[in-house]
């Protein structure tokens, strides 16, 4: 059995009295450990030069931006706190991440989707991705409890960061739920997945995705976060308030619910451009 050292055992204890989630501490110690591998070194023997390196090397090998940045924040927490190096949190520095627009179903593309999801289990637990707007690890994560009929609500007991939040529960999908439970009688978990006791796993429902989108032949790229996605960009083209979306996404900052304004097609559509309003004649008589 491998023994843990004594300084991964305190970047581990630094990240449990913070409370940073499980996803999140095990990335820092993936990225940090990957950081000290690449120069065959202990990362506190490890400078900012190294750093910087290190983080040309990973431009060279043209990783993404989300995951580059995500490297500079574990080693920001690994020198900032760690190690105490408060100068280092202003000298790792982030990338700045090309803004794409999110990939979005039309609602006919998301029902012809849902029905070509195979299984039971992973039909319902991605039309309830879709339904309260809830990420694909927050579904699996969903127990038998979380399902708040009285107050048509679901508790979400785990989202992003470690934040409690709760989702809304259309009549709709606790019709469907209702039925699946009494199908499936699932004890614990929503979800469950292939071992006693566990839930189902992020991949399971992925890989049904992938297969789902193949099904339905739709050509854009889908994954569970695109139904996400999709419910977002629905409410707003549905004229939902963006604070009520946010709320519901359970979003910080609002400025991350309002690029949805940048795919909801029918509000860019159905906005007169102040050229209408111009009175003059461009074109000269022929």
């Amino acid at each position: 059995m491998a023994t843990t050292s004594p300084l991964r055992q305190r970047m581990i204890e630094d990240m449990t009295i913070r409370n940073l989630s499980q996803a999140t501490q095990q990335s820092y110690i993936y990225a940090v450990a990957r950081f000290s591998r690449h120069f065959n070194s202990s990362p506190e023997r490890l400078g900012m030069e190294e750093v910087r390196a290190y983080q040309l090397h990973l431009v060279a090998q043209k990783h993404s931006w989300a995951h580059i940045n995500q490297v500079a924040c574990a080693l920001r927490f690994f020198y900032g706190v760690t190690l105490g190096q408060k100068e280092a949190i202003e000298r790792i520095v982030f990338g700045r991440e090309p803004e794409r627009l999110p990939a979005v179903m039309t609602a006919e593309e998301t029902a012809l989707f849902l029905k070509g999801v195979e299984g039971f289990r992973n039909r319902v637990a991605l039309a309830t991705a879709y339904a309260a707007g809830l990420r694909v690890r927050e579904v699996t994560r969903l127990k038998v409890a979380s399902i708040d009929s009285a107050r048509m609500l679901i508790h979400v007991e785990m989202g992003k960061g470690g934040k409690e939040r709760y989702a809304m529960l259309s009549p709709r999908l606790l019709e469907i739920l209702r039925a699946y439970w009494r199908r499936a009688r699932p004890s614990l978990w929503l979800f469950p997945g292939q071992e006693p006791g566990d839930h189902v796993s992020t991949a399971a429902l992925q890989d049904a995705c992938r297969r789902a989108r193949a099904r339905a032949k739709i050509a854009k790229p889908v994954t569970a976060h695109t139904l996400r996605h999709s419910f977002a960009t629905h409410l707003l083209e549905a004229g939902v308030d963006i604070r009520v979306i946010q709320a519901l996404l359970g979003h910080a900052d609002l400025s991350s619910t309002a690029r949805y304004a940048q795919v909801a097609t029918n509000l860019i559509a159905a906005t007169s451009s102040p050229f209408d309003r111009l009175s003059c004649d461009l074109i000269a008589p022929e």
